[in-house]
């Protein structure tokens, strides 16, 4: 293990949060409404936009150098979005609310521009491919970094993070059952617990298992974190690759309509579903993998984690917190060079946990052992104690100890663990279904956050910004010079994923 960062470096630590959640009828049945005019444009607001769905909002905050002011952020995006959306809830699990049929799920709207048109295609496209069921899950996205990290550095972390990011999985997941609707027609290993609920009895987060964002497809995409290169050529040849299955569909239908971005195995790279991205912030009309091979890694977004169906605003503090010191540890533990007996086992190892995480004397693949998950867990939280310290040393306090130890107690007593939680609600006050139960705390969270005061010039201001995002889609609109498919040929080039382009699309 290295030495952790000095406290300077460590009071500039920053983290952001994504959170998407579904809009839902006051009876717990996907709105199908559109994006509310008074939110502002989903296309180019900072704060709130949508994710798949036109009924799926997804929050929005800065980076933060504390975790208690990027949560009051987040909390204060919630009361503006709750003063606009009238009677209407926000979903707070992330499997979904009683869906209708799957083409009656809205895709997401973006307007007349090319970027916008670009957005809703990309949207049909994933409908088309995983369906419309698959996309309406929710979770929420932690971006971090830490100041100084060189690129060697952050892709050590990333493959430390992959091969432990099960505990993640353990510790916070949150879906161990679904509405009977989100599988309906489909096949399924899933139990009945009463009707109106399937779940699995062990079931830690079946978002990120085999019901959730996963793909054959992209299975066979074998991306290395052993350096930005490998990592860029993965990437590269999944957004060129025509894959057969695509290629059936086309880019367009008889009648005109767009039915995908394009025919490669991934349209663009948001659609590759890792559970943890190099990222880096990209300028106006470039692609992601390219500003990432010219600039190199800025942040990692965690994408792993499910809602917290028992938080006003779907994760707490101390998981935040938790979140921080795991990430220390994937950065400072012995990092050695993925290959791709790994990746395969960790995979593996992802699907065991999201499933049956909970099962007594469940065994992981750890190299050529077989390693009980409670004592390979321990030994990660173990580790991660002195880094706690060091965070409180340089923070001040007792929080970051206070996360370490309560993950520490989750380990050794799975009724803890939120998925354990849920199932226990459900069998209690909420023995009817997994809607009422997800109803019940999305109400009681619309109430929560209605009662806590939102400061007139706070509002104000969240306001300004809708009109000056619906302004700017405007003049996006306006400002148009190209037909859509000489932009999308454009945009699509491989010549825009390639560092050091002659000329940046814009």
């Amino acid at each position: 293990m290295k030495r952790a960062p000095d406290s300077t470096v460590l009071k500039a630590m920053r983290r952001g949060i994504e959170k998407e959640s579904l809009r839902v009828r006051p009876d717990g049945r996907l709105s199908s409404t559109p994006h509310p005019a008074a939110l502002g444009s989903a296309l180019t607001h900072p704060h709130i936009t949508t994710d798949f769905s036109e009924s799926q909002l997804e929050l929005i905050t800065d980076p933060h150098a504390s975790v208690e002011a990027c949560l009051e952020e987040l909390t204060q995006i919630h009361q503006f979005v709750y003063d606009v959306i009238g009677e209407e809830l926000l979903w707070g699990s992330s499997m979904p609310c009683g869906l209708p049929a799957d083409d009656a799920i809205p895709i997401g709207q973006y307007g007349r521009s090319n970027i916008g048109r670009a957005k809703t295609v990309y949207r049909t496209g994933l409908a088309n491919r995983y369906g419309r069921r698959m996309q309406a899950i929710s979770g929420i996205h932690y971006n971090w970094s830490l100041p100084g990290l060189t690129e060697a550095e952050y892709f050590a972390l990333l493959r430390n993070f992959r091969r432990h990011g099960w505990l993640l999985f353990y510790l916070f997941g949150a879906s161990p059952a679904v509405c009977p609707s989100f599988v309906a027609g489909h096949p399924h290993d899933l139990r009945e617990l009463r009707p109106g609920t399937l779940y699995l009895p062990y079931a830690t987060t079946l978002r990120m298992g085999r019901l959730g964002y996963q793909s054959e497809a992209q299975d066979s995409i074998a991306a290395s974190f052993n350096h930005l290169e490998s990592y860029g050529a993965a990437l590269e040849d999944a957004l060129t690759r025509v894959w057969p299955a695509y290629e059936k569909i086309g880019v367009q239908g008889k009648n005109g309509d767009y039915l995908q971005l394009s025919t490669a195995l991934l349209q663009i790279e948001n659609e590759f579903y890792g559970k943890i991205r190099p990222k880096c912030i990209i300028r106006s009309g470039e692609r992601p993998l390219h500003a990432l091979r010219e600039r190199g890694v800025e942040y990692v977004e965690v994408r792993l984690m499910d809602l917290d169906p028992f938080s006003p605003i779907g994760i707490t503090a101390p998981v935040c917190r938790f979140l921080d010191v795991f990430l220390l540890h994937c950065l400072l533990a012995d990092s050695p060079p993925d290959t791709p007996d790994e990746i395969g086992a960790v995979g593996r190892n992802q699907e065991k946990v999201a499933a049956r995480g909970r099962e007594p004397g469940l065994r992981l693949e750890r190299g050529s052992q077989q390693l009980a998950l409670e004592e390979w867990g321990g030994q990660l939280i173990a580790e991660c104690a002195p880094l706690a310290a060091q965070l409180d040393a340089a923070l001040g306090g007792s929080a970051y100890r206070h996360a370490q130890a309560a993950a520490a107690a989750a380990l050794a007593d799975p009724a803890l663990t939120p998925s354990a939680r849920v199932l226990a609600s459900m069998a209690g006050q909420h023995a009817d279904s997994y809607t009422t139960f997800a109803l019940a705390h999305s109400r009681a969270h619309r109430a929560t956050l209605s009662a806590l005061p939102l400061p007139a010039a706070l509002a104000g201001r969240f306001a300004a910004m809708a009109q000056e995002s619906l302004a700017k889609q405007q003049r996006m609109e306006m400002g148009d010079a190209l037909p859509f498919e000489q932009w999308r040929e454009q945009y699509l080039s491989v010549d825009q994923l390639r560092p050091h382009a002659r000329e940046q699309f814009r």
